[in-house]
């Protein structure tokens, strides 16, 4: 897998809070603006989704995949890997919170390969921009 993009933001709430936004996979559409669909497919032991469907659409970059998702057992993260996609070859991911007084603080991990050649340095844009609208528009709906 290719190297990562790793970008943080702080939210003004606690981890349990904000973690239930990131599981509540099918009212993404709802405020996170390149997501059109976001279904459940299976959900693992602990009643969490284990994979999900997506279907985005964030202008250049419209793609339809599947992620397979590890949640932590401490509540306080989630990493995820790609299924299948129709122009992802690889994608991993994942939101790591550290709870810092009344806020937490939410990092976001991802790396994306594409089925069709990407000078590294786009990609690594692309990704910033992927981070950072999904931690604002995380930080939105979890403070709005």
């Amino acid at each position: 897998m290719a190297d990562s993009t790793t970008q943080s933001i702080t939210i003004d709430a606690q981890p349990e809070a904000i973690m239930s936004v990131i599981a509540d996979f099918p009212a993404y559409p709802e405020w996170a603006n390149a997501v059109k669909s976001a279904e459940v497919v299976a959900d693992g032991p602990d009643g969490r989704a284990s994979q999900v469907a997506f279907t985005l659409d964030a202008g250049m970059f419209k793609d339809a995949y599947t992620l397979a998702y590890d949640w932590a057992q401490d509540g306080l993260s989630v990493s995820w890997d790609l299924v299948k996609g129709q122009i992802q070859k690889a994608q991993q991911g994942s939101y790591a919170l550290a709870p810092a007084g009344t806020a937490t603080t939410v990092t976001y991990t991802l790396s994306v390969e594409l089925n069709i050649p990407m000078i590294g340095m786009l990609r690594r844009k692309a990704e910033k921009i992927i981070i950072d609208t999904a931690l604002k528009e995380l930080k939105r709906r979890v403070e709005g």
